[in-house]
């Protein structure tokens, strides 16, 4: 087998092999309840607490909605409301206390 040949084969297997273990990611909804907020962002440690990363959309009922495409696991997050207060979200019991003496909402992605 040439080296050209064999390398080429190298390069096939690693790319296949890459692929097998790449997380498939999952599509998540997150909501939130604000009819008087002018903008509400999501951020967590699955964006770099990015406020501005993840802009959620406005419904006529006042709920804001987004989703998310992630990989399997456990992620923290909170809602930032008017680019400036940040909420954990108050439909999910699931909390972890921060190091500003408040929570973020726990996302888990099976």
């Amino acid at each position: 087998m040439a080296k050209s040949e064999q390398r080429r084969g190298e390069n096939e297997r690693t790319v296949k092999i890459a692929k097998g273990i790449a997380p498939k990611t999952r599509t998540t909804a997150l909501e939130y309840f604000a009819p008087e907020a002018n903008t509400v962002a999501v951020a967590g440690d699955f964006n770099g607490w990015d406020a501005q990363a993840h802009m959620l959309k406005k419904s006529k009922a006042g709920w804001w909605k987004t989703t998310l495409k992630l990989p399997p696991g456990r992620y923290q997050y909170r809602f930032v409301v008017n680019g400036e207060q940040w909420s954990e979200d108050p439909e999910n019991p699931v909390k972890e206390a921060n190091e500003f003496d408040s929570y973020n909402s726990i996302l888990e992605v099976r």
